[in-house]
């Protein structure tokens, strides 16, 4: 049987927790060297107590495996809101000092790490961006095994251990998440540990996992295609050494899975393999008060947050607290000055192999700039603005394809999607590459790979996850989806962007590669599948976030997307957003235009409008995205035809914070800026891709926001023809010229003839498709005249 130091082990274990405790609880006399006094104690506690002694037993027996077996091993925290721990094993190996020189590893440092924990001007009480050794924001659950498998791919070196909390277990992601074993090669990837950590409680209830039945919680795990061990109790000395047992055992499966695959290859017929999993099972709240005022703590719900509450004010809560602190007897773990003793740092692994100091989990150190072919290799030929029409993502997925082969040796680019990637033509990929997949193959399969770098799985949340642990371990990719499920990850979007924000605000954290969202199959082209598929809302979501950090693009031909494609794969730190169409459009801009129009975000087309010289407009028509650009050349080329002595104007926008005032965005334009743009005296019609209200919003401090009339989506939909959409939405170009006849100073009179017969030919179209089935010839023929 092996011998394990359990003596170093649970001095480690005792000091982990003492300093957890000591986070939420004090603000002065950390080593207690005097007795408690109310004077001691926050004025506010809050932290998470419960979770804590499991992730510190955890942190404890990696920090063992990966010295005694020279790994390199990155911990995703599940539990997220177990801040106390994360950061007292940090500041026990070390990292925490090196990171912030002012929190030095002794007394006085103690006092600073406990003081500003959740505390005005300190930390955060979950794992965040300014924890060293993480890659997780622990501020909402469900998470934590995407990203651990984002994190393994592609480092066929690293182990990422992830602990998922039993509360978490039960969200829609986590649940999801555990097929992601489906994905990962043994060959090119590195290796995922999940430990479920079953403590029995949510904030008020109990876990659902932690409820069922033994065996079928077995058979769930085995389910899922994991192998599991357990370990469960409360006796410290037997845990230490389950857990030990536990881990060597799970270390010794992985690596002879390891071995074996990089033996056999991408052999397409072998099994794919059954990783396993630790499940611990420990009390809630362990080794805290067992009770409070009579009531049970430590095993239950109350042991969630903070166990005692009003130790400033109830002397016998002050008595208690004092009691605990001094059970993990940290006279024996710290010195007279505060440092840890040697015993408790003994199997603390060094330098980089320290969980809070491995370089994956600052994964800008490690990247590396992407290798993009150049554009004009990709480029469609433009004669002539209109004269062509092509699938702007298939154009794209070439460029893809041209990065996934560049990059075919160092594996640093993926694509991730939710089984859409032909759908959204970007099928050329698979040119280069196939679908990432370790299941059972059949006949008819096609594109499926052991050792691809296409990702699908049927959750968004899912792709999500695995593409942001992969970027934020250093490397490059993109999340292809349909515009209206998007709306799917809102909240994991939200969080990332609130990651970076942050991330960007310390210097120690390298930047890392932009997360790139390709929104595509959106809502004038969801014709066929009707009125579920057709919301631009995700734009909405994501401009409410950090300026610094997001950004959205609306290119309207494929070398513009082109021209955005490069830029947002050349960025670091920030949320791209592209929304760009799939199906056959015109061709408006070369290559060489199209870099210039991106580059300045939002410009006047001259060749298509009639404003000419020095010549005043006398009305400007806007347009941000492609089926409402297509609508605004086709209105301009009516006007230009029935009005040809009107001074029209003509703006693309594609980087729509554009039109933000600079104060507010740093793409913003300048007040005069964009009064030389949209001139303040003059009506301005937008047709917007999305909701009319989000250009309202964010143009409504401009001096010309009186005369600025958007047209968009406004939720009408259904399943109908392609044109139909627009006219539902008053998009179309006949509403166009109409509302420009009614918002130009005295043209309402003068051209009554015009505007009657643009609502003539609503009318008509409204009896064609009802006949026919298909759009007016004049619309479906329809290309730019002049």
């Amino acid at each position: 049987m092996t011998s394990y130091p359990i003596a170093d082990l649970d001095a480690h274990w005792r000091a982990a927790n003492y300093l957890a405790v000591g986070q939420i609880y004090l603000m002065d006399n950390p080593l207690l060297t005097e007795p408690l006094r109310p004077e001691h104690i926050k004025p506010r506690l809050l932290g998470h107590w419960g979770t804590s002694p499991g992730l510190n037993l955890v942190h404890t027996h990696l920090n063992r495996v990966i010295k005694d077996r020279s790994l390199d091993a990155l911990c995703v925290w599940g539990p997220g809101h177990g801040g106390p721990a994360v950061l007292a094993n940090s500041w026990l190996e070390g990292t925490y000092t090196e990171t912030y020189p002012d929190v030095t590893r002794d007394a006085v440092g103690m006092g600073a790490l406990f003081r500003q924990f959740s505390f005005p001007g300190g930390v955060p009480s979950h794992v965040a961006p300014e924890t060293p050794g993480s890659v997780h924001e622990g501020g909402e659950l469900g998470y934590s095994l995407a990203h651990a498998y984002g994190a393994a791919c592609d480092h066929p070196g690293l182990l990422v251990a992830c602990v998922v909390g039993d509360g978490e277990a039960e969200t829609g992601p986590l649940a999801a998440s555990w097929h992601s074993n489906k994905f990962l090669d043994p060959v090119h990837d590195g290796a995922v540990l999940p430990i479920l950590h079953l403590n029995g409680y949510k904030i008020a209830n109990p876990t659902v996992l932690s409820r069922i039945p033994e065996g079928e919680l077995d058979s769930l795990l085995r389910g899922y295609g994991h192998d599991p061990l357990y370990v469960t109790g409360s006796d410290p000395a037997l845990v230490h050494r389950a857990m030990a047992r536990a881990m060597d055992e799970a270390l010794d499966r992985i690596g002879a899975i390891q071995r074996e695959a990089r033996t056999a290859g991408t052999d397409p017929g072998r099994e794919y393999p059954r990783w396993p999993v630790i499940v611990l099972r420990t009390p809630k709240g362990w080794t805290g008060p067992a009770t409070v005022d009579g009531d049970p703590v430590e095993g239950t719900w109350r042991a969630h947050q903070v166990p005692l509450a009003e130790v400033r004010e109830n002397p016998a809560h002050l008595k208690q607290l004092e009691a605990w602190l001094r059970s993990y007897r940290p006279q024996e773990l710290f010195d007279a000055d505060g440092r840890p003793s040697e015993q408790v740092l003994a199997c603390v692994p060094q330098g980089e192999r320290r969980l809070g100091a491995v370089p994956y989990a600052n994964g800008g150190r490690l990247l590396r700039p992407l290798p993009l072919p150049a554009l004009a290799a990709y480029a469609v030929p433009v004669d002539k603005p209109g004269s062509s029409l092509h699938e702007p993502t298939r154009v794209l997925g070439q460029f893809l394809t041209g990065i996934m082969r560049n990059t075919a040796e160092r594996r640093d680019f993926r694509v991730v999607g939710p089984d859409e990637t032909a759908s959204n033509r970007l099928d050329d990929l698979y040119d280069a590459t196939g679908k990432a997949w370790q299941g059972l193959t059949e006949a008819t399969d096609r594109n499926l790979s052991r050792d691809g770098r296409v990702m699908e799985i049927l959750s968004e949340h899912v792709c999500q996850g695995w593409l942001e642990g992969y970027l934020l371990t250093g490397r490059h990719g993109l999340f292809s989806t349909y515009e209206a499920f998007a709306h799917i990850v809102d909240s994991m979007a939200g969080q990332h962007i609130k990651w970076l924000k942050t991330s960007r605000d310390l210097p120690w954290r390298a930047p890392i590669a932009s997360l790139n969202y390709l929104l595509t199959s959106h809502v004038w082209r969801q014709d066929n599948n009707g009125f579920s598929h057709q919301d631009p809302g995700f734009v909405d979501h994501v401009l409410n976030k950090s300026p610094e950090v997001v950004r959205v693009y609306l290119p309207p031909d494929a070398n513009t997307l082109l021209a955005v494609a490069d830029h947002a794969l050349r960025s670091r730190d920030q949320v791209n957003v592209v929304v760009a169409g799939k199906q056959p459009s015109f061709d408006w801009l070369p290559l060489d235009e199209a870099l210039v129009h991106v580059a300045r975000g939002a410009g006047s087309w001259e060749w298509a409008g009639t404003d000419h010289g020095s010549r005043e407009p006398d009305v400007v028509l806007a347009c941000a995205g492609d089926v409402p650009t297509m609508e605004v050349l086709a209105a301009t080329a009516l006007l230009r035809e029935h009005l040809p002595s009107l001074a029209v104007r003509v703006v693309n926008v594609v980087d729509i914070a554009r039109l933000m005032p600079h104060e507010e965005h740093p793409h913003g334009m300048t007040d005069t800026e964009y009064d030389a743009l949209f001139p303040a005296d003059k009506p301005v019609i937008f047709a917007y891709h999305g909701y009319p209200w989000l250009i309202h919003r964010l143009a409504y401090r401009r001096t010309g926001h009186p005369n600025l009339h958007v047209r968009g989506y406004k939720e009408s939909g259904t399943t109908t023809t392609p044109f139909d959409m627009v006219v539902r939405n008053d998009l179309d170009r006949y509403r166009l010229v109409m509302d420009v006849i009614d918002r130009v100073p005295g043209l309402a009179g003068r051209a009554e003839g015009l505007r009657q017969a643009m609502a003539d030919q609503r009318v008509r179209h409204h009896s064609w498709i009802r006949e026919h089935g298909t759009d007016l010839p004049e619309v479906t023929d329809w290309s730019w005249p002049c």
